[in-house]
């Protein structure tokens, strides 16, 4: 039995893997490339230069590859990279790349995108992350590993989230999130450490210096990048580092209030 519904639509020149499976009026275009295992539900749309990777589950009517949302945008040769074992549920839309933005949109592994979820184009997205519905990034933002965003929440483009940091539900994000990090509101502002995330991944040893720098750094009423400098000059801890590294290079600024409690 077929795996590839004979109502889909695939042009000449997709390279489609072993044992993937397309689901009835779905298309896929030619310059498209599927791995292995990957699952292709009903009525999903792949355009363009759309690279996806081994075992994917592509929820129907997902939109993958659709050209950028940009009015820059002019028809340049771009792409959208996906990597292996995402979950890409219904009404998803990710966008490839712009020429102003390096030309490619790159999602890693292990992802989970729920419904109506957007991808602006450049982004880039590491492993191990969830986006519940509606979760809108626009173009230019970068997330790292492990880090979730709520519903209906949308991110502002250019802005940075780092590991395992967590944005709350029906925020709105305009700066950078650093990793480890727990932000919600409208606007979105830090309230703290993702202290259920880090749990499920982090040492208590390391969890506790965290602790420490977030109140060095947070609450100390000193400015924040030269805190954050002066922090990473001493600081013994990987994750500490990997904190005021992301402060201390921030280009958007971080949203936090000076006298947090």
């Amino acid at each position: 039995m077929s795996l590839i519904s004979p109502q889909a639509i695939i042009e000449e020149g997709a390279i489609i893997g072993p044992d993937v499976e397309v689901g009835a009026f779905c298309f896929i275009s030619g310059k498209s490339k599927i791995g292995k295992g990957t699952k292709i539900a009903q009525g999903t749309c792949i355009y363009g230069n759309t690279t996806i990777g081994e075992y994917n589950e592509i929820f129907s009517h997902a939109v993958l590859g659709s050209v950028p949302q940009d009015l820059k945008y002019a028809g340049e040769e771009v792409e959208l990279i996906i990597g292996d074992y995402n979950k890409i549920r219904e009404f998803t839309l990710f966008n490839p790349g712009t020429a102003g933005g390096g030309g490619k949109t790159v999602v890693g592994n292990h992802n989970l995108f729920m419904g109506y979820v957007h991808l602006g184009h450049d982004v880039i997205i590491g492993d191990h992350c969830i986006l519940a519905n509606a979760a809108t990034l626009a173009g230019h933002v970068e997330m790292g590993n492990y880090a979730v965003i709520g519903g209906m929440t949308p991110v502002h483009q250019f802005v940075k989230i780092g590991d395992y940091a967590m944005i709350a539900g029906a925020s709105a994000l305009s700066q950078d999130v650093p990793p480890y990090c727990l932000a919600e509101g409208n606007r979105a502002v830090l309230r703290g450490l993702n202290l259920n995330g880090l749990r499920r991944h982090v040492e208590r040893s390391d969890i506790d210096a965290l602790r420490s720098a977030y109140r060095e750094l947070f609450e100390s009423g000193k400015p924040l990048q030269e805190q954050a400098a002066a922090l990473l000059e001493s600081a013994t801890s990987e994750f500490v580092k990997n904190l005021c590294t992301f402060i201390v290079n921030t280009k958007r600024g971080i949203p936090y209030e000076r006298n947090q409690s």
